[in-house]
Order: C-alpha cells, then structure tokens, then sequence
C-alpha cells in the first residue's frame, strides 16, 4: 500500500505507517463521481437559469463545486485512484436532474441543491467518522479537505432553503426522490 508521505498527505506527530489504500481509495473515488456529479447538475440549472436574477447565485455555487473536482482530480492522481466507470451516467444523470429541477423555476433549483447538499453533507460527515476512527493524525490532510467541503455544501445547502426550495411544487416528494438518487450514486460510485 502506499505511505502516507508519498502521496501527498501526511499525518502530524510521526505518524508514518502506511494508510489504508483501500478505504482512502474508495473515498477518492466516490467524492471525485459526487463533485462531478454536482457540476453537472449546476451545469444544467445554469442552461435553464442561467440568465435568470438567480443565475449568479447559482454560478457562484457552480465555482465552488468546481474548485471541489479540481481538487479530487488532484488527489485521484496522487493516490492513484481509478475514477468510477459510472462517470459517463453521471454526466448525463447530473445534467438531466439539474436542467429539469430548474424547468421549476428557482424554487426547483434550490429544492435539488438543498436535496443533494444535505446528502453529501451526510455523506461527507460519515467519511470523516470513518477516518477519524482509523488515524486522525495519518489522514489530517484529507479531513481537513473533506471537512472545508462538507462546509461548502452546508452553505449551499443553506442557500438554497433561504431562497425558497421548501416552497417548491411537491418539495418534498422531490427531495425523498433526489436524495435516494443520490445514495444510489453513492453506493454504486464507491464501488464500481
């Protein structure tokens, strides 16, 4: 397996033992096919919305997330991590779900953002758990990444319910949908 040194993370106190490539492996894999995912779908709300009075805020959104994939593209890279063979569902997945919440308007946008937001944050919250219980000192770096993010996508999640979403139509069958969306995602991306 690779140590921790030589992959670009290093644990604070002399913690040199190896990590675990296989869990760090699966994290890397599946937060890269999520913040994929959410550019996509920030894509597809912009193709609908993006000249609308919430298109900046939602492009504001979009460089977050995208400064999110540009870093786990790094850290696929570092680790070498193989991305999931789902990427090309994903892309077209993302899309699809961010283009047709935002047919609903503003209040659909900011349905599937506080939807997919709350299940990554969740998501992100569980990974930390896991690594915190195997080596916080060996995985400091990659906690401190995934904890920024999972903050990011709290605001974004927060965003969305000050500019409405709980007012969308049906808002909360959308989000039961969106979210058991998002936990297939998760399931699948982690392992194929």
């Amino acid at each position: 397996p690779a140590r921790a040194a030589s992959s670009g993370l290093r644990g604070g106190g002399g913690s040199a033992g190896a990590i675990n490539a296989a869990v760090v492996g699966r994290i890397i894999r599946v937060d890269h096919a999520g913040e994929y995912g959410a550019n996509r779908i920030y894509a597809g709300q912009m193709a609908v919305l993006g000249r609308s009075a919430v298109g900046p805020l939602i492009q504001q959104m979009w460089n977050q997330e995208k400064e999110h994939l540009k870093k786990f593209n790094e850290l696929m890279v570092a680790y070498r991590v193989r991305p999931t063979v789902l990427l090309p569902i994903w892309n077209i997945a993302g899309f699809v779900l961010g283009a047709g919440s935002a047919l609903l308007g503003k209040k659909g946008a900011m349905a599937c953002t506080v939807a997919v937001e709350e299940s990554i944050s969740s998501h992100y919250n569980n990974q930390i758990r896991t690594l915190m219980e195997e080596d916080p000192e060996k995985y400091r770096e990659l906690l401190q990444v995934i904890k920024q993010f999972r903050d990011e996508e709290l605001e974004h999640h927060d965003i969305g319910l000050e500019h409405d979403a709980e007012s969308a139509p049906a808002y909360s069958v959308l989000k039961t949908a969106i979210q058991l969306g998002c936990k297939a995602a998760i399931f699948l991306s982690e392992r194929i």
